[in-house]
C-alpha cells in the first residue's frame, strides 16, 4: 500500500474508532513500528490526527469535548468489557453514585441483573435505564440539565450528592494526562466529580484505553483520589508509575 493511501486509512480508522494505537496500526497495514509512528507524525504535522503516547486520536479542541453521540459508539465492546468487570465487584444491595458519561452508562447496563440496589445518579439516561428495575432504589440528582448529554450539574448537583455516603462511586474521565492527571472539559462537571469521591467509601474509574494521553483543560486531581482504574489495556509506562505509587488497584478488563 502507498503512503497516500495508508494515511487515507489511517484517518478513517481514527475517525471510526476515536483512537488507535501503534500497535494496532503495526498489525493492521503489515508495516514496521517506525512506518507508523513516522506516519502518525506526518497526519499529526498536518493536524488531520491528535498524536498521543502510543496511537493517535481525532483532532479535537482541549475545550470541548467530543459529540455525545459519536462518545456513544466508540468502543463498545471495551466498555461492556469494563462493565461487566465492575459490575462483578458490586454486591446485591450496595448504595452507590454513578457519574456521568458513556462508560458509566455502560456499568449501569451491566448492573441490570443484580438486586435491591440504592442508586444515587447526576446521568439521566442512567436513571432512565434504571426505572425498569422495580426492586432498584433510584434517586436522581436535582440540577441544571445538559441536553447534550443527559448530564444534571450545577450548585443544586453538588448540595444534593453532599448529602449522601455511599459505598462505590463508578466515575467515568476525559482524559488521564501522562503525569496522572485526571481531566474534564468542563469545571462544573468536575466539581460534581469531587463530591462524589468525597462522598464515595470506594472510588471506581471507569475509562476506555483511548482516555491516557487525552487532553481536556481542567484538572480534577490525581490518581490519589481513586481506589480502582477499571480500563482495557495497560496504561503507558508513565502513568502506571503514578498509579503504583498511589496504590490503585488496576483492573485490565
Amino acid at each position: 500500500m502507498k503512503q497516500i493511501q495508508r494515511h487515507e486509512s489511517i484517518i478513517d480508522l481514527v475517525r471510526k474508532h476515536g483512537y488507535v494505537s501503534t500497535e494496532e496500526l503495526v498489525e493492521h497495514f503489515g508495516v514496521s513500528p517506525q512506518t507508523i509512528r513516522r506516519d502518525l507524525n506526518e497526519l499529526a504535522d498536518q493536524n488531520k490526527i491528535q498524536r498521543h503516547h502510543g496511537g493517535a486520536a481525532l483532532p479535537s479542541s482541549s475545550a470541548v469535548n467530543a459529540a455525545y453521540h459519536d462518545r456513544k459508539v466508540m468502543r463498545l465492546e471495551e466498555k461492556a468489557r469494563i462493565a461487566e468487570r465492575v459490575a462483578s465487584y458490586i454486591p446485591d444491595g450496595a448504595t452507590l453514585f454513578i457519574d456521568i458519561g458513556t462508560t458509566p452508562e455502560a456499568v449501569a447496563h451491566a448492573l441490570l441483573n443484580h438486586k435491591n440496589l440504592r442508586v444515587v445518579t447526576n446521568n439521566l439516561n442512567v436513571a432512565t435505564l434504571l426505572t425498569s428495575k422495580p426492586d432498584f432504589r433510584l434517586i436522581l440528582a436535582g440540577g441544571e440539565v445538559r441536553s447534550r448529554d443527559g448530564g444534571i450539574i450545577g450548585e443544586a448537583t453538588l448540595d444534593f450528592i453532599s448529602q449522601f455516603r455511599l459505598d462505590y462511586g463508578i466515575l467515568g474521565i476525559s482524559g488521564i494526562d501522562m503525569d496522572g492527571s485526571l481531566l474534564e472539559f468542563d469545571y462544573h462537571e468536575v466539581r460534581t466529580k469531587r463530591a462524589i469521591i468525597e462522598n464515595s467509601r470506594s472510588v471506581m474509574l471507569v475509562t476506555d484505553h483511548s482516555k491516557f494521553g487525552r487532553n481536556a483543560m481542567v484538572n480534577l486531581g490525581n490518581m490519589g483520589l481513586i481506589d480502582y482504574l477499571f480500563t482495557d489495556e495497560e496504561p503507558p509506562a508513565s502513568v502506571m508509575s503514578i498509579i503504583k505509587q498511589y496504590d490503585v488497584k488496576l483492573e485490565l478488563c
